[in-house]
This record gives C-alpha cells, structure tokens and sequence, in this order.
C-alpha cells in the first residue's frame, strides 16, 4: 500500500496515482480530468454550500476543514471501503479544485468519477439558484 498525500502544497492537491481510481480538477491525465467548480460568492458561503451538500450524503465524514482545504472520507456500505476527497478553495481564481480517490485497490468500478459528477451537479444546481436569484 502506497502511502496517501492529503492536502494543498504550492496551490495544488496531489496527484493522481496512475491507477484509475482517482478523479481530479487538477489532472492533466484526460481520464482523470474534471472540471472545476465556480464560487458562489464568497470562498465563506462557498464552503457552507460544500459542507452542506457533503453532509447530506450517507457515510460521509469531513476531517479537516480549514479556511481554503476540506478533507472528506467517504466509507463505501458493503465493504467499508474509504475514499478520501479533498477540496481546494482557490480564492485567487474563485474556483473549487478537487480531488477524490481510493486509498485502495487498483479499479473502483468509475466510483470516485460517478460521486464528483453527481456532487458537481448538485452544486451546479445551487450556482444556477443563486443567479436566478
């Protein structure tokens, strides 16, 4: 087992791991590649909003909440499986970076990409509520 880096260095998370169990913001690897994710408004209210969403998803812990960086753990139901999620609030772009990964294993069956996708929808939906507003 590789040991796991968490956190932001030099306004970066880590990189991907060259298994395919790892989605990020932040990869250059298109297979790992998504988007990031604009503020919605102050970097404040944006963190609300991600604690927010995270906390309304079954088996999630945050770990760390610090003022640009949140440390999520997801636990999978059956086999008790943890992914580590990590969000990077970049306050000079006004973008949420992110990163999600196993800490085992070599595939996760498109697990890690399936729950940021569905997260980005989610927190698109409050984008678009907002500016209706």
């Amino acid at each position: 087992m590789t040991k796991r880096h968490l956190g932001v260095k030099d306004g970066k998370l880590s990189p991907c791991p060259s298994s395919p169990n790892c989605v990020s913001t932040q990869s250059q690897d298109p297979s790992k590649k998504m988007e990031p994710l604009p503020f919605i408004g102050t970097i404040e209210h944006t963190k609300q909003i991600v604690q927010t969403l995270i906390r309304s998803w079954d088996r999630s812990e945050i770990h760390a909440n610090e003022t640009d960086y949140m440390h999520v753990v997801f636990t999978s139901k059956l086999l008790k499986f943890k992914d580590d999620v990590e969000f990077y609030f970049d306050a000079s772009e006004s973008f949420i970076h992110f990163r999600s990964a196993s800490r085992v294993g070599y595939s996760d069956f498109g697990v890690n990409r399936k729950r940021m996708e569905k997260f980005s929808e989610m927190y698109m939906d409050k984008y678009e509520e907002g500016n209706r507003l």
